[in-house]
């Protein structure tokens, strides 16, 4: 997957509520409910339930540290 391809699926997405699981290592996660927000050329923002906002790389996407459920 490139980041190009990335971008166009999350472009599609934008506004929608996701789950974002994000590996820490050693088989511990943290989920996040959020709304993505904004895209820029290297990362994406999101919304988090309680409204702060977090920011993620594509390359996370590919190197699958997070990983996102629509």
């Amino acid at each position: 997957m490139t980041e190009n391809k990335i971008k166009e699926e999350l472009n599609n997405h934008l506004g929608d509520m996701m789950v974002i699981k994000y590996n820490l290592g050693r088989n511990k996660y943290e989920k996040y409910n959020a709304v993505l927000k904004e895209l820029y050329n290297h990362v994406f923002l999101v919304q988090l339930e309680n409204e702060n906002i977090k920011s993620f790389s594509y390359s996370d996407i590919i190197t699958k540290t997070i990983k996102i459920d629509y």
